[in-house]
């Protein structure tokens, strides 16, 4: 048999009262992203580009400045903290905190900053590709953001992580490929459904003492797969919840920390420091890889990540799925 992967109402019966309650909240939502501050945003990312216009040029450097200063994590799972799916809260975590996010954080927080900035957004869903399944999951489980620009669409996806994000904003066209400094990305449309993949070269990992292989082949890897049905926030709720308490998901069983750099990534994966440089030399990845003590970790969230956690952080790595 095989394996699946790991994947309220209120009525009020007087309808003035409703009256009132539907406007303070309206008042009070108001209030709250009015305290949103695009270009207390824009600091956090070191941004100091041009935002007038809404073109392709301001979206990818937007979205390169986003990666690089926003790391990918799920740190809050393992200190006590909950991840809440609200735009406020994840604003206050990411720019005033200086914390990272999952998918469901860094896109839900892109998309207000490009509607903000006037772009058209789409909130789309999709079901991240599982390898030790060798399966998509079965509902969706990641969000992405569709952008529309001069009768093109463009695939935006800031909270992917690790080597399978990407680095500018790919065009929504089946079987063309698109070449990145992270590698060769391309999309496959049947029957309605996109398919992400990437084509990954070489990586050789000099440390034996902590990889079995020392050079790991240029493979074509699965991604995710979606559809382009429109989405709300609210179509993720369960998930975000699922994905932070179900003991069989990956994020209960892997603490995650990564972040995109000039050349490369850099990753706390449990105990695991992993700093890749893409194409060092012969089209081949550079993986370097080091185990760290407990007394190491603090230090090096701050120094490789500028992460501070107000909580106990306890690591954890107790799953083989492959994450680069």
């Amino acid at each position: 048999m095989q394996q699946k992967p790991p994947t309220a109402f209120c009525a009020l019966k007087n309808p003035a009262f409703a009256l009132q309650v539907a406007s303070a909240t309206t008042s009070m939502e108001s209030r709250s992203r009015g305290s949103m501050d695009i270009k207390e945003y824009f600091t956090r990312i070191s941004y100091r580009g041009s935002y007038g216009k809404p073109d392709l040029a301001t979206l990818t450097d937007i979205f390169q400045h986003h990666i690089r200063a926003v790391p990918y994590e799920n740190l809050s799972i393992h200190c006590g903290e909950s991840i809440e799916l609200d735009l406020e809260a994840t604003y206050n975590k990411i720019v005033r905190k200086k914390r990272g996010g999952w998918c469901m954080e860094n896109n839900y927080l892109l998309s207000w900053v490009l509607k903000t900035l006037g772009f058209n957004i789409t909130l789309l869903g999709s079901k991240v590709y599982v390898p030790e399944y060798d399966r998509y999951a079965d509902q969706i489980n990641h969000l992405l953001l569709k952008v529309v620009l001069d009768d093109k669409s463009y695939i935006v996806d800031g909270g992917f992580g690790m080597v399978y994000q990407t680095w500018q904003p790919m065009e929504l066209i089946s079987g063309t490929d698109q070449p990145q400094t992270p590698g060769v990305f391309r999309f496959v449309e049947e029957s309605g459904v996109w398919y992400l993949e990437k084509v990954k070269r070489k990586q050789w990992v000099p440390n034996q003492s902590v990889s079995t292989s020392q050079t790991l082949e240029i493979v074509c890897r699965r991604v995710y797969l979606f559809t382009l049905q429109p989405r709300d926030i609210e179509d993720f709720r369960a998930c975000n919840a699922h994905l932070q308490t179900a003991p069989d998901s990956m994020f209960v069983k892997k603490s995650i920390c990564s972040l995109q750099t000039a050349d490369g990534i850099q990753a706390l994966v449990g105990w695991k420091l992993i700093e890749v440089k893409y194409n060092y030399k012969d089209n081949m990845d550079l993986v370097e890889i080091r185990i760290l003590a407990d007394e190491e970790i603090e230090k090096t969230l701050k120094e490789k990540f500028n992460i501070t956690l107000d909580k106990k952080f306890v690591p954890i790595n107790t799953t083989r799925s492959p994450l680069f």
